[in-house]
């Protein structure tokens, strides 16, 4: 039996948290964030790949590449949330689970980050939580994953 794998990818400038905003974002980097997440997945035995790009076109592989082998996808878009319609598509041909997740309340926010390309075409939104935000998204994961949680906005049940 293979071990469940979930992917975690991250968007442009997430690799400056701790520096950037940290108002906003935090103060967590994401070499802790993805420690957290490391440990949190170790004790469910889940098989944790963790990537970062500031590239719209690499993020598009990584998200293919999830396609290919991962169980769930975690996906903190950044800014290529609001202006990426290849995002998008990628995540669209995406068949496993996925769960959009940003740090803060994108709603709360300017008016040009409350529209994202990212969320008509994945199961759920985790926002405005922090870096407690990742743990969520992979408790919502396992959920999908394990038969635990509904998706009733898909119209699939996991």
């Amino acid at each position: 039996m293979t071990k469940t794998l979930f992917y975690i990818v991250n968007g442009p400038n997430l690799n400056l948290l701790g520096q950037r905003e940290p108002e906003i974002y935090g103060h967590e980097t994401l070499a802790e964030i993805e420690q957290s997440c490391r440990d949190w997945a170790k004790k469910r035995d889940i098989a944790l790949t963790t990537h970062q790009t500031n590239s719209e076109g690499t993020l598009v592989d990584h998200i293919q590449a999830a396609a290919k082998d991962a169980d769930a996808l975690i996906i903190n878009p950044g800014a290529y949330t609001h202006t990426s319609i290849a995002l998008h598509d990628a995540l669209a041909a995406c068949k496993p689970p996925k769960i959009e997740l940003h740090l803060s309340n994108p709603h709360a926010r300017e008016p040009f980050r409350h529209r994202s390309f990212a969320s008509s075409v994945v199961n759920g939104v985790i926002c405005g939580f922090g870096a407690h935000g990742y743990i969520l998204a992979l408790e919502a994961a396992y959920g999908l994953t394990h038969g635990l949680t509904s998706d009733l906005t898909l119209g699939r049940k996991s």
